[in-house]
């Protein structure tokens, strides 16, 4: 069975694969055509209109003929056969479509069911139109409305070749309209939108997993950088002889730090997803680690509500700001510096915010514009689809504020 047959005809669609919109007045479209959920749907929006415009005949006749019974059969007859126009065909397709036969029978099944409709509903037109046309006429004729010497040259015009050939294409049109020819050309196109969502979500899930492959590579590089390691056991060498307390407190900060990063480099998938309190530790160590490298000119503070701790947070997003704030506002510093961590949610706006705080040298050209601040705006734009941001803006009284908005799961304060 095709995918297509496989399909439930009562589900909706996927929204990217609706034809119209999905506008209220027409929320039967958001359901596949020739489906009983989009018949019934087309028949209480059309059954509606054909009455409105049933009414209207039913008071134009009865005003032209002074006739209240005549012209209330035909108001009737025109919504009947109006409505057997506009479903005889779509009905019948609908019946063929519920039959889940493989998609080349079910489509000239299809296609013969609406051309089906289509005779049948012409014939019954032109039997109704052929009780009722007379009768109003006549009635009009009586009431001096309609000359017969006008009737005899309306007669005429219907059997001239232009009158034939514009009554054929007015009937092609209406029944191209109104018969289910329109919802064909839907119909036909409809698996083509399908393959194209189902395409899409395949492109996205494949570029989802290319950023969290590359994600887990960053982590990697990230957390154990051979550049960084050197520098700090470097540190630590030259400080063995000057200052063996420091050189001991350094390396016992290294060990913490690589204590916090290194169960995520062991992980699999789960390398790919943390709670906010375990970047936090992530940032602590490697703070308490710069700390002792840079003797006594910086210092840090985090603030981090325990309501927030295991709320889901994505790994390396935090811990690069907090690079940036040291390498490019804090070393680059004459003297003492600081940085701050903090975290809070918002109830009301469902937004979780953590911001990294410095009072390093500030702005500078370029700035913002960097790889790692790249890679955080991608991974919230490809996580939180557009419901996540990163801003990054000056400090009132000196360095930066870079803050991090991510949507906060409910009951999350």
């Amino acid at each position: 069975m095709s995918e297509a047959a496989a399909r439930p005809l009562h589900a909706p669609l996927p929204a990217e694969a609706v034809v119209g919109g999905l506008s209220a007045w027409f929320s039967y479209q958001r359901y596949p055509i020739f489906g009983i959920r989009w018949l019934l749907g087309r028949l209480l929006y059309v059954g509606a209109v054909v009455l409105a415009l049933s009414l209207l005949s039913w008071l134009g006749n009865w005003a032209a003929t002074g006739d209240l019974a005549l012209s209330a059969g035909a108001g009737a007859l025109l919504f009947g056969s109006f409505m057997l126009m506009f479903f005889a065909g779509p009905a019948l397709a609908c019946w063929v479509r519920h039959r889940r036969w493989e998609q080349p029978m079910e489509r000239y099944a299809v296609v013969a069911a609406v051309l089906l409709g289509m005779v049948c509903s012409y014939f019954v037109d032109a039997w109704a139109s052929a009780q009722l046309e007379p009768l109003i006429e006549q009635r009009m004729q009586q009431r001096g409305m309609l000359s017969e010497q006008q009737v005899i040259q309306a007669r005429q015009l219907e059997k001239s070749p232009l009158g034939v050939l514009l009554h054929l294409v007015t009937l092609g049109i209406i029944y191209l309209l109104m018969g289910g020819g329109l919802a064909l050309r839907g119909y036909f196109s409809e698996q083509r939108r399908l393959d194209s969502v189902r395409q899409q979500a395949d492109l996205r899930a494949l570029q989802q997993k290319a950023q969290h492959d590359a994600l887990k590579l960053g982590v990697l590089q990230a957390q154990v950088e051979p550049h960084f390691l050197f520098n700090t056991l470097a540190s630590i060498r030259s400080l063995l002889r000057q200052d063996p307390a420091r050189a001991e407190a350094t390396l016992d900060a290294l060990v913490d730090h690589l204590r916090a990063t290194m169960p995520r480099l062991r992980g699999g998938s789960e390398a790919l997803s943390s709670t906010l309190s375990q970047q936090v530790e992530i940032c602590r160590s490697y703070l308490e680690l710069m700390r002792l490298r840079l003797d006594g000119r910086l210092d840090y503070a985090v603030d981090l509500p325990a309501a927030l701790a295991e709320h889901p947070f994505p790994p390396l997003l935090l811990i690069t700001l907090v690079e940036n704030a040291v390498k490019h506002g804090i070393e680059p510093k004459r003297g003492a510096g600081h940085i701050a961590i903090r975290a809070d949610g918002d109830e009301q706006q469902q937004r979780l915010s953590v911001r990294v705080e410095d009072d390093g040298v500030g702005l500078q050209t370029g700035a913002g514009s960097g790889v790692g601040l790249a890679n955080i705006r991608a991974q919230l734009s490809t996580a939180f689809a557009g419901q996540a941001e990163l801003k990054l803006q000056p400090r009132a009284d000196g360095g930066v504020v870079a803050e991090i908005h991510l949507p906060l799961e409910r009951g999350v304060r």
